[in-house]
């Protein structure tokens, strides 16, 4: 886990990753009391920052491991990420997705030509299913973050973030299970080691804050949340380890307060984001980072994809 391996997947994604924008808004600097550099990966390719990890771990396969295929679980994005990036390098892919998983997302996997397999999220262990699917069908399991590839593809983000505004003296990301947040670490300390990395999660779903203060893996049960994407239960093996020795912390925010980032996202950066990609703006508005004051802060969006009617849903809906 080298910046040099984060080069080497944004040479590869080149041309097939969108360079996704990086916005600024003097509402959002005067609220957080810093200048907020937005990297808006909800621009991205199948709407998310998951197609960079994708793809570049399916781009290693040998060529007898793509005709057997590839399988992965998700609840979204990951599922999206690895069905584009198998359609784009011709190789059968199939997903493992809850049922309660946004329809929006259950469509686009389909839609990009993967197969679906669908679980009970509170009843069924994914990671167990799909590996059983991979075992009969002589596939290669696609892990969604605890996997070298996918961090490395997942730090293409912050690299570009970086190239675009070199001068960051923090970066703000959201976490679910730590790829996005490791693959941050890795390619922005391996530029600048000064800069402050700080991950966001749910409050329901602290299980890496609550893993960094036990110093520790700590599993809890799956989190109720509007923040899908980030119902993990437990840090990776390979994304806890970068994040102990890299990130200053993480912080958590509750589903208000990223509703009305998501509510600011559409008003002030006339963004549509999701809940889990709300996760970084959610923190910097509601001032859960206490060392930012006057700072150049780095704040990736992690994805957009929702469905109409929930989206509508959340915006309009009261917050306490």
């Amino acid at each position: 886990m080298t910046l040099d391996g984060v080069r080497a997947a944004a040479r590869l994604l080149a041309g097939v990753a969108h360079r996704t924008p990086v916005v600024v808004s003097r509402t959002l600097d005067d609220r957080a009391g810093a200048r907020i550099f937005v990297k808006c990966e909800n621009l991205q390719r199948m709407g998310a920052f998951k197609f960079r990890g994708a793809y570049n771990f399916l781009a290693s396969l040998t060529p007898e491991e793509r005709r057997r295929g590839v399988v992965a679980f998700s609840s979204g994005n990951h599922a999206q990420g690895v069905a584009l990036a198998a359609r784009l390098l011709g190789v059968p892919a199939t997903i493992v997705m809850p049922t309660d998983a946004p329809e929006v997302k259950l469509a686009a996997t389909r839609g990009y030509g993967a197969d679906v397999v669908h679980y009970e999220r509170e009843r069924s262990h994914r990671e167990e299913i799909a590996r059983g699917v991979a075992s009969e069908r002589g596939a290669t399991l696609v892990p969604p973050f605890d996997d070298a590839r996918i961090v490395a593809g997942a730090g293409t983000a912050a690299l570009e973030l970086l190239e675009d505004v070199p001068e960051l003296d923090a970066i703000v990301v959201p976490v679910g299970g730590g790829g996005l947040m490791s693959g941050t670490a890795i390619a922005a300390h391996g530029l600048n080691p000064s800069i402050a990395l700080y991950g966001v999660e749910p409050q329901a779903g602290d299980d890496f804050a609550q893993s960094l203060a036990r110093g520790e893996r700590v599993t809890i049960a799956v989190p109720r949340t509007i923040a899908d994407g980030l119902q993990t239960t437990a840090p990776g093996k390979l994304t806890f380890a970068i994040a102990r020795e890299h990130v200053r912390a993480v912080v958590t925010v509750n589903d208000d307060e990223l509703r009305n980032a998501m509510r600011f996202a559409f008003e002030r950066l006339k963004l549509v984001i999701e809940p889990s990609g709300a996760a970084a703006l959610a923190a910097l508005l509601a001032e859960r980072i206490s060392d930012l004051s006057g700072k150049r802060v780095g704040a990736i969006v992690s994805g957009g994809n929702i469905d109409p009617a929930r989206y509508a849903e959340l915006l309009t809906s009261p917050t306490r």
